[in-house]
């Protein structure tokens, strides 16, 4: 039996005595988190929000097996957030989607959640109608036409099914009840509330796809309001993509369960623990980039040497060659040698001592 067949449900249940120390502590490690980002100037907490978002962005959709172009991320929530990031990268209308949903519920956290907006958002998700090849309904709950949603994994004839969620007909009455409770003022936490939304409309599973990315971005959004702040310092989906086994297995296990789920909320608490710690890199990545920028203000350099100087502090992957440098700033070799001899001159580059088929740089 699921969950959503017990007739208790969805009036869920959990063991506070068993996550009243961990709600305790994520308090403490948010309002530690909030105050350090606070003695940072705007457009430091902005660059944090530019770095958090973007890898939010591009967690939630890797999560579900999607993978988006970072730059095309960045460049699309920078413009939405005014940042100058220098050129700005054309985006398609899939990243514009996702980002739009990420922005809406962060930036807008305080907004109730209607039919409206939730349909929004997945007309966003989707915008050529389609999941892959395959059309889907978009923009609305399932259909008739829809097959039973089910999640299946193991090959054709031998399949595994780990959880089938409530029927095409009992959608209209499951999301007015979640959306009910979601706009009605409550005395549990909000970070709590952030644990039940996710699991509640992952549970019912009203969409014929992108469900997982829309439940996410409901949990931020309550994450946003749980410290009423529309700057986001720390990506939840990030941290779920790194926990991708366990946050499936006990899914699994609560949706097959009572309406307990004490064990969902438990983890779901150490998750959101862990995006928390991993900010504080992050935070020094972007004091160190601060301070960089502090240290040669006055200096001139051209948009191609920001750019990729921008891209070297964010955490460059892999070695900057001269070809790179050409193909990332779309100029010629030549150009790029102009540029990089440049930096080495006035030391801010120098070459990798690494040998190889040809020379790398990094930042000195």
């Amino acid at each position: 039996m699921y969950i959503h067949q017990r007739k208790e449900w969805p009036n869920f249940i959990w063991d506070q005595a068993i996550i009243a120390d961990l709600l305790a502590e994520i308090r403490y490690l948010q309002g530690r988190l909030l105050g350090q980002m606070s003695t940072l100037g705007f457009q430091l907490r902005e660059e944090a929000t530019l770095q958090t978002l973007t890898q939010d962005v591009l967690k939630t959709s890797e999560i579900e097996g999607e993978m988006l172009n970072t730059e095309q991320v960045r460049s699309s929530i920078a413009k939405r957030l005014g940042l100058d990031i220098g050129a700005i990268t054309q985006t398609d209308r899939r990243v514009e989607g996702v980002v739009e949903i990420m922005l809406d519920a962060t930036r807008h956290f305080d907004a109730p959640i209607t039919k409206d907006r939730l349909f929004r958002w997945h007309t966003a998700l989707f915008p050529a109608g389609k999941s892959g090849i395959q059309r889907i309904a978009v923009g609305r709950w399932r259909t008739k036409e829809s097959s039973i949603m089910q999640v299946v994994s193991g090959p054709i004839g031998r399949e595994k099914i780990h959880f089938e969620a409530p029927t095409y007909d009992r959608l209209k009455k499951e999301m007015a009840a979640f959306i009910k409770w979601f706009n009605t003022p409550s005395k549990i936490d909000l970070v709590i509330q952030s644990a039940l939304a996710h699991f509640w409309f992952v549970t019912i599973h009203p969409f014929d796809d992108g469900n997982g990315r829309i439940a996410r971005a409901i949990s931020d959004m309550l994450l946003a309001r749980s410290e009423q702040s529309k700057q986001r310092f720390y990506s939840m989906s990030s941290q779920i993509q790194r926990e991708r086994n366990a946050y499936y297995h006990v899914l699994e296990h609560c949706q097959k369960g009572s309406v307990d789920i004490t064990a969902w909320i438990e983890w779901f608490l150490n998750c959101l623990k862990h995006a928390i710690s991993t900010s504080d890199k992050m935070l020094q990545n972007i004091l160190i980039k601060a301070r960089f920028w502090t240290i040669h203000t006055g200096e001139s350099f051209n948009e191609r040497q920001r750019s990729i100087l921008n891209r070297l502090l964010d955490g460059f992957y892999g070695k900057l060659t001269s070809s790179k440098w050409a193909k990332l700033t779309k100029c010629s070799q030549d150009t790029a040698l102009r540029d990089i001899n440049d930096l080495l001159e006035r030391h801010i580059l120098i070459k990798d001592e690494a040998r190889g088929r040809s020379t790398s740089y990094k930042l000195k």
